[in-house]
C-alpha cells in the first residue's frame, strides 16, 4: 500500500509540474511599465467581472518587463517605446515571437512645484542642458540654466533606467536612448516622482501625462518649444492628440507573445483591451488615438502580424500610430 501512494504522489508531482493546474489556462500573466499600468489595471478590472481569466500585473518597467517577455515568463509586456535591438535580439534567441500593439498616446510631462513662480515655459536646448551626460556635477543652479532664473538649487526627479519614459525622453531630449546625467532622484513608480516634485519648490521632474493630470492641484505642466516651433506648447489631451506637443508626445504598447496569443485567456483579454480601453484611456488620463487607428491595430491582432513596426530600430520620435500602422502594412515588420 505504501508503494503505490508513493507512486500516485510521485504522478502528481509530475503532473503539477507539467502544468495540469486547471486554472492554468486562464491566467494572463502581464508585466512591465508604470505607465502603462493605469490602462491594463482598468482594462483588467473591467475584464474580470465579465470573465473567469486571472490577470496579474506587475511593474518592472518597459525595460525590466521585457527582460521577462523575452524570456517567455510573460504573455504580454507593457510598453511606453517600441522594443529595442538588444530586447529585439533577446525575443529571437528564446524563440519569443510577438505582436506589437499601439493602444493609446501619452505626452511625457515636464512639471514643476504648484509655488514654482519663474518656470513659465522651456525650449528643448534647456532640457538638454540640464539633463545631458555632461550637465552631472556642473548644471545644479536655475540660474545657470535661464540668466534670469533665480539662484536656487535645481532638485531634478525622473524615471527609472529600467523605464521606458526614461528611454524616450533621453532620446527626445538628449538625442540618445539612456544618455543622462545619473545625479537625479529617480523611481519606476511614477507616483514617487510625484510626491517628490510635489515637496519639493526647487524641483524639476519628467513622468507619464495622467500622473500629471491626476495632480493638478500640486503640480505645474512646463509648456515645452520645440527646436523650430512657433511657441511653446502644453501637453494636454488636445495636444497630445493633434502631436502638437512635441517632442514628447509618442505611442504606448502592449506587446502579446505570439504563443500565449493561442489560449482562449489571453486572445479574449486582449480582444477585450482593444475592443473597450479607448473610454478607459481617457479615464485614467492618457488619449486614446482615432478609431481608424483603433480598427487597424484590431486587424493586426487579429491576422496575428507579428514583429515590430520600428524595424528593430527602437523609438522613432513624432511618429503617429495611424503613420506608424500604415508604414508596416506596406513595408511589412522586423
Amino acid at each position: 500500500m505504501k508503494g503505490i501512494q508513493k507512486l500516485w504522489c510521485a504522478i502528481a508531482i509530475v503532473l503539477v509540474a507539467a502544468g495540469c493546474d486547471s486554472n492554468a489556462g486562464k491566467r494572463v500573466e502581464i508585466d512591465g511599465s508604470s505607465t502603462v499600468f493605469p490602462i491594463t489595471e482598468a482594462v483588467a478590472g473591467e475584464f474580470q467581472k465579465e470573465h473567469e481569466a486571472r490577470v496579474t500585473i506587475g511593474v518592472s518597467g518597459t525595460g525590466g518587463g521585457f527582460k521577462k517577455f523575452c524570456r517567455g515568463e510573460t504573455a504580454i509586456n507593457d510598453a511606453s517605446r517600441p522594443i529595442m535591438p538588444v530586447e529585439l535580439k533577446r525575443c529571437k534567441e528564446n524563440g519569443v515571437e510577438f505582436i506589437e500593439l499601439p493602444i493609446a498616446y501619452d505626452g511625457i510631462s515636464v512639471v514643476t512645484h504648484k509655488e514654482n513662480d519663474w518656470v513659465d515655459s522651456m525650449t528643448v536646448a534647456e532640457l538638454k542642458k540640464i539633463w545631458e551626460p555632461a550637465a552631472q556635477g556642473k548644471i545644479n543652479n536655475w540660474s545657470q540654466v535661464r540668466d534670469d532664473w533665480p539662484d536656487r538649487d535645481l532638485e531634478l526627479y525622473g524615471a527609472g533606467v529600467a523605464s521606458g519614459t526614461y528611454d524616450y525622453f533621453t532620446k527626445a531630449i538628449v538625442g540618445e536612448e539612456g544618455a543622462s546625467r545619473g545625479d537625479f532622484t529617480s523611481s519606476e513608480d511614477d507616483n514617487v516622482l510625484v510626491k517628490g516634485v510635489s515637496s519639493d519648490k526647487n524641483s524639476l521632474g519628467f513622468f507619464g501625462f495622467a500622473y500629471y493630470r491626476q495632480n493638478k492641484d500640486k503640480l505645474d505642466a512646463v509648456p515645452i518649444k520645440a527646436e523650430g516651433a512657433p511657441k511653446a506648447v502644453a501637453p494636454s489631451t488636445e495636444t497630445i492628440a493633434d502631436g502638437t506637443y512635441q517632442p514628447l508626445t509618442r505611442p504606448l504598447f502592449i506587446y502579446v507573445k505570439a504563443e500565449a496569443a493561442k489560449k482562449k485567456a489571453v486572445s479574449e483579454f486582449v480582444n477585450y483591451y482593444l475592443n473597450e480601453s479607448a473610454s478607459l484611456v481617457e479615464d485614467v488620463g492618457y488619449v486614446a488615438p482615432p478609431e481608424s487607428a483603433y480598427k487597424k491595430v484590431r486587424e493586426r491582432f487579429e491576422n496575428r502580424v507579428k514583429g515590430s513596426m520600428f524595424g528593430g530600430e527602437g523609438s522613432k520620435i513624432g511618429v503617429s500610430i495611424d503613420e506608424l500602422l500604415e508604414k508596416s502594412t506596406s513595408r511589412g515588420n522586423q
